[in-house]
């Protein structure tokens, strides 16, 4: 499982140009906006660990983890971080998971994210979505498990 963690200071996810989800960050606080793709060998544990790492990190402002300030996080599923650009110049899509694989996984980075106490917005799985974000510093870390 692989994740792009971006800290930002505002995010939304539209779809159809309807909002979706949106993190509410005001008077400087920050947000993560979550990408994760699935291959076809993740499991359970995988989407566990990857929750407790987005909550745990500490990329925040003042080296603080989304834990210890409550921030907001909107997770989006994107099989495209398990794009193959080894030949040629189209990408493979072979190693990203099928939805029927992928969709119960990501669903369940979110269960978890939640079930540790944090304020998670969503984009919708398998739809044409566009992603507006304010990366603050800039901070992207890539993270896999």
């Amino acid at each position: 499982m692989r994740a792009l963690i971006q800290r930002v200071t505002s995010a939304s996810v539209s779809i159809e140009n309807d909002v979706v989800g949106s993190l509410d960050l005001v008077d400087g606080m920050q947000g993560l906006v979550v990408l994760v793709g699935v291959t076809h060998t993740d499991e359970r544990r995988q989407s566990d660990a990857l929750a407790e790492k987005v909550w745990r990190m500490r990329i925040l402002e003042g080296e603080k983890s989304a834990a210890d300030v409550h921030a907001p996080i909107l997770v989006i599923s994107q099989f495209t971080l398990y794009a193959n650009t080894d030949r040629g110049r189209r990408p493979s899509w072979n190693q990203a998971a099928p939805g029927a694989v992928a969709q119960p996984l990501v669903e369940r980075v979110i269960h978890t994210l939640r079930a540790a106490g944090a304020v998670v917005e969503t984009g919708r799985f398998g739809a044409n979505m566009s992603v507006a974000l304010v990366n603050d510093g800039p901070v992207t870390i890539s993270v896999e498990v």
